[in-house]
């Protein structure tokens, strides 16, 4: 700025960019949103676009890039997922209005928003079936507490937080954003982008005050019970709303207050391993949630996978959504008419949020106006149907309401809007008398212009004349310079005025001309205000009553997720499990849904097994051995996935199932290590195992595989007989334990809890079949030879696996001693001296022969000619 040659323009630049040096400033100049300087450099490169130059600055070149406005958001999203924020300055002014100023004014730009990963609303930007969260973790005087929102569907919520529970409830929650009061705590592990915000923004007091102001409320009281953290919480975040939208708030739904013990704890290993709402990959693909989805609505999706991330551990409420299941797999005609009508409802939520911050359109109102349509529709369906459970019942009613809206969008709207108001076209004609007067007179103002250009061709004799239009002449009439010096001559120079000469063309207007020109284009601007004027009306009506539609959208998912699970159920053949507050589990004919899909894709079939870890005051343990491959860990995720689903209200992969409420789910299955913390594979697994022991409750559902495999084997089995031990003797739970040390199935003789199971294996001529089937009782062996030779190891190594094993089987039934005696005699073990080299046998007359023979030019009788001559090789 101290350079006296700074343009009025880059001077400009820097001022706005000295408020928003966190974030890359889109700057818009025409139709392009342009980047200078460091900014230009970062955003070339994360896009991979030209980076230019434009003058100088400190007598340094200004380095500069540019995107167009019309696709601006692809480059957005692009930017946002590569951890950038965008500060977007528009023109707040006409640049005709800036000149008024003086030829080098500068047009007035201003930020209007701050582009962040918590805060898009753009369908192009988000994902339909997902929420997009923003978190803010608030702590008051030891109490924590962690609100989150999502303003492109409106809803906030809050719940008490202790910073240990942080992780898992991120895990649940996956927001993009997490908004942390600077000098504070340093998150570690955390996949969230983390933003810092001034203390003042944490601020109690201040934040009850901006929340009652948001609600238009005295207090906050009539929404609930809040502590001072989760106002803290909250607070940050419409703070941070209101930085990041220039004042803009979004549509916010009253705050809902989480009951912490209201859903079964899942931690974020347990939910890795189980694959939820994600595969192990990353992706939605091979997912729980991905072979579930048959949801035909954004807001129903996006239901579904609020469920299956927090289970309900209240009985009533799990109750009341298996009763809707229930109804609708039994009303198979009432559940197609609704998923018939389903797949016509847009997203009402997020139409909703884009027409409170200003950035909707008219498909925004379209989207409304379908939403109140189809609700209207699927209520009737609804209330014809006789007997209907109080969760239908009540989304039902929540449907109606909507009729005045309805007739008034409608008749307003055409049946398929422009995307933009600016671009016309929007209101149906019929709604206003005025805005068809005008529109009639603009078009056929075109009209008159066809049949001015028809009487020019005959008064001039020039057929190629054309009166065309652009945005500095005006209409014009245009001809070639073949035909220049007629056009200057009298007597058509006295009709035709001269305005503009190009290298191939001439171009002139007449009086008549330029006076339809003004009726033309005052006929267009006219409509063009009058459409602006209804929209504006329009979204008022709409956003009168938001709360209202906010209701109804909520109705339509929970109608959506109910009809979703009763086809699931149908087709997949799922039962309504028996939930009750016991610590029963017992499950017939239990499946793994993701495994099952993918077998059938395969054209094969998946062996059901049944599960019984039912249990009074004492712990129920099953204790699962057998070989590798054989699906012992199928079977343990598929009985935890079964209890999630059952809580989450939907019917479940089994013939019969009884779940006894579960508190918390724990699953350490698999490997893996962690190297960007210095982790091993067996350190994560003792990490992940400590969790357990140290917080799983009487009521928790444990499912263990292969505790203690990291390490030496004495070590290995040691921590995994302690680990069972503390399951069975101090955290008293249900559970499932998975292991290959045969010597822990001696503890179902001495816990009175625990039982040994198996996966059962047949074997035939050397090699292992396995039948996937759990059965009581203890496997003798682990079958790893036989699984090594299925992966493809070489024959010989396999074979000199056979002879170590047997030798050292033996020497385990002679005792330890012997057994570490036998492994100091086997060569694997000792340096044997140089044994001579065997040299290979000479090939045989037939192997000779063979090579010889080139088959592809055999004719078949010449190829069994030849069979004959092999075989009297072999017989001579």
């Amino acid at each position: 700025m101290s350079d006296d040659n700074v343009t009025p323009m880059m001077a400009q630049y820097l001022e706005i960019k000295g408020r928003y040096r966190e974030a890359l400033l889109f700057y818009r100049m025409g139709d392009f949103y342009e980047m200078f300087f460091d900014d230009a450099v970062a955003a070339a490169e994360a896009l991979d676009i030209a980076l230019t130059k434009r003058g100088k600055h400190l007598g340094q070149d200004i380095a500069m890039c540019g995107v167009p406005v019309h696709s601006a958001e692809g480059y957005l999203l692009s930017l946002i997922r590569k951890g950038f924020r965008v500060a977007i300055a528009e023109q707040m002014e006409d640049p005709a209005e800036a000149k008024k100023r003086g030829s080098k004014s500068v047009v007035a730009r201003d930020v209007v928003r701050l582009v962040t990963p918590g805060t898009l609303t753009e369908d192009t930007l988000l994902e339909a079936r997902r929420n997009n969260y923003l978190a803010a973790f608030g702590e008051v005087r030891g109490d924590c507490a962690l609100a989150w929102c999502d303003i492109s569907t409106g809803e906030l919520r809050v719940v008490p937080c202790p910073l240990p529970r942080l992780g898992m409830e991120l895990a649940r929650l996956m927001p993009k954003e997490l908004l942390l009061a600077e000098g504070g705590f340093t998150p570690e592990d955390m996949a969230v982008a983390v933003t810092p915000l001034a203390r003042s923004a944490f601020d109690s007091t201040g934040a009850e005050r901006r929340l009652c102001d948001l609600f238009g409320v005295g207090s906050l009281e009539g929404f609930g019970s809040f502590g001072r953290a989760e106002i803290s919480a909250m607070g940050a975040l419409i703070d941070y709303l209101d930085l990041t939208q220039r004042g803009k708030l979004p549509l916010l739904q009253p705050p809902q207050r989480e009951n912490p013990g209201g859903v079964v704890q899942i931690d974020a290993a347990t939910r890795r391993n189980l694959e939820i709402t994600a595969s192990l990959s990353g992706g939605r693909e091979g997912s729980l949630l991905s072979v579930m989805d048959r949801t035909l609505t954004a807001g129903g999706g996006r239901l579904l996978e609020r469920r299956l991330s927090a289970p309900s551990r209240d009985g009533e409420v799990i109750g009341r959504r298996l009763q809707s299941v229930r109804f609708l797999v039994e009303q198979s005609r009432l559940r197609d008419d609704l998923r018939a009508m389903l797949r016509r409802v847009p997203d009402i939520d997020r139409a909703l949020s884009r027409l409170s911050l200003d950035r909707g359109g008219p498909r925004d109102l379209a989207a409304i106006r379908g939403g109140v349509q189809a609700a209207a529709g699927l209520r009737d369906l609804l209330t014809a149907s006789g007997a209907v459970p109080d969760l239908l019942l009540q989304s039902g009613c929540d449907l109606g309401g909507h009729e005045g809206l309805a007739d008034l969008l409608e008749r307003a709207l055409v049946a398929e809007p422009p995307l933009l108001a600016r671009d016309g076209g929007l209101i149906a004609t019929g709604y206003d008398t005025e805005l068809d007067e005008v529109r009639q007179l603009r078009d056929e103002g075109r009209g008159v212009i066809a049949r001015m250009q028809a009487e020019f061709i005959e008064q001039t004799g020039i057929s190629s004349l054309k009166i065309k239009h652009n945005n500095v002449l005006g209409y014009f009439v245009d001809v070639t310079t073949t035909h220049a010096d007629r056009m200057l001559s009298p007597p058509l120079s006295e009709t035709f005025i001269h305005r503009q000469t190009t290298a191939g063309q001439v171009r002139f207007t007449t009086v008549a001309l330029s006076e339809i020109e003004t009726r033309i284009l005052n006929a267009g601007n006219h409509a063009q205000e009058i459409e602006k004027r209804h929209f504006t009306a329009l979204r008022k009506a709409v956003l009168e009553r938001a709360a209202a539609l906010a209701q109804t959208a909520r109705a339509l998912a929970e109608i959506d997720l109910a009809a979703a699970l009763a086809d699931l159920a149908i087709s997949e053949n799922w039962c309504e499990p028996r939930i009750d507050s016991s610590r029963a589990f017992r499950v017939e004919g239990g499946r793994h849904p993701v495994v099952e899909r993918a077998l059938r894709r395969q054209g094969g079939g998946f062996i059901a097994n049944d599960c019984d870890l039912s249990a009074g005051d004492k712990a129920a343990i099953w204790l699962l051995t057998g070989p590798n491959m054989a699906g012992k860990s199928t079977f343990l995720r598929q009985n935890a996935l079964i209890a999630l689903l059952a809580q989450a209200g939907s019917f479940v992969p089994a013939s019969e199932a009884h779940i006894g409420l579960v508190s918390q789910l724990f699953s350490r299955v698999g490997a893996s290590d962690d190297l960007a913390r210095g982790r091993s594979t067996f350190m994560v697994e003792m990490v992940e195992t400590a969790a357990i022991l140290h917080q799983a409750d009487d009521r928790a559902l444990v499912i263990l595989d292969e505790i203690g495999r990291g390490t030496a084997t004495w070590d290995g089995l040691s921590i995994a007989w302690a680990t069972l031990e503390h399951l069975h003797e101090v955290n008293r739970c249900r559970a499932l334990f998975a292991t290959h040390y045969h010597e822990m199935t001696a503890l179902a003789g001495k816990l009175e809890g625990v039982e040994n199971a198996t996966v059962a294996v047949k074997e035939w001529e050397g090699d292992v079949i396995f039948l996937h089937e759990i059965r009581k009782g203890a496997a003798d062996r682990s079958y790893g030879v036989q699984v090594a030779k299925l992966a493809g190891l070489p024959d010989a190594v396999i074979e000199r696996a056979r002879s170590v094993l047997e030798l050292l089987e033996s020497g385990e039934r002679s005792g330890a001693g012997s057994r570490l005696a036998l492994i100091d005699d086997l060569p694997l073990f000792r340096t044997a001296p140089a044994q001579p080299r065997i040299a290979a046998p000479k090939p045989s007359e037939v192997e000779a022969r063979l090579r010889e023979v080139l088959p592809d030019q055999l004719t078949p009788l010449e190829a069994l000619a030849l069979v004959y001559e092999l075989k009297g090789r072999i017989n001579p």
